[in-house]
């Protein structure tokens, strides 16, 4: 259902339901969300892999679940605030940075999963589709927040409205991914990603992520106002001023994030 595996300072979280692409259950929801919060609570986690096992990244909601929930009256039966809401939110607002290494599909909250994340990186036989409109639903898992300050308004819109699924290379195109790698290599690429930025500087990052998030919906004097409080925080760690040593002396910095 969901593995947890952690090298290299590297958790690596995978959706293991191959056989039904990877589609999500309350049961598997519920599990991804105990995964991410203990990958964001271990002090030895500094990066985070999310991806999917078999020829799927993640097929989105489970929708024979979703038939049953409909047939006994249930509607969506809560699962957009008790489950996608936190699950997303946990993504974007750790203070770590979280791969994404998109396998095969990623259709509706799948695809949202992926573009919650930070950094994607897809198989050459990689699809995304945003599929909500197709079976008349609006969007979740913030796909309308993230999907537009990726590919921009229109775009998204476009994606959104249409549903037409969308290769790799289109995707990379598009921005919506990182890279392309042959298949064979998704895991290894993204995971070599992920051993990169866990060896960098951890504090910096969760500045980054924090800076972004909040100039995406702020205006400049905000955005410069959050900027200097989060260069106040970073100046104040061993990081910092190991990094700017290791720099005057034309050396390689070593980052322990503290």
């Amino acid at each position: 259902m969901i593995r947890y595996d952690l090298a290299d300072a590297v958790a690596t979280i995978t959706l293991d339901r191959p056989d039904a692409m990877n589609s999500l259950t309350v049961e598997v929801k519920q599990a991804l969300l105990d995964a991410l919060r203990r990958a964001a609570g271990d002090r030895g986690v500094r990066a985070v892999l999310l991806t999917g096992s078999g020829r799927a990244f993640c097929a989105g909601q489970d929708l024979r679940e979703h038939a049953a929930n409909l047939e006994a009256g249930r509607g969506l039966a809560g699962t957009v605030r008790e489950h996608y809401n936190p699950i997303v939110e946990l993504i974007t607002t750790m203070p770590k940075p979280v791969v994404a290494a998109v396998n095969g599909v990623a259709a509706g909250a799948g695809a949202s999963l992926a573009f919650a994340c930070d950094l994607r990186v897809a198989s050459d036989r990689a699809k995304f589709a945003l599929a909500f409109a197709g079976i008349g639903l609006a969007p979740d898992s913030g796909a309308s927040w993230t999907l537009q300050r990726l590919v921009g308004a229109g775009r998204a819109a476009e994606l959104m409205l249409l549903g037409e699924p969308l290769d790799a290379a289109r995707a990379l195109e598009l921005g919506l991914v990182t890279r392309v790698v042959p298949a064979g290599d998704v895991l290894k690429a993204a995971h070599e990603l992920s051993v990169r930025l866990a060896s960098g500087p951890t504090l910096a990052y969760a500045a980054t992520k924090r800076a972004l998030a909040h100039a995406a919906t702020h205006p400049l004097p905000d955005a410069l106002a959050m900027e200097a409080d989060l260069q106040d925080d970073c100046v104040a760690t061993s990081d910092h001023l190991n990094a700017t040593r290791a720099f005057l002396a034309k050396e390689m910095p070593t980052f322990n994030g503290e």
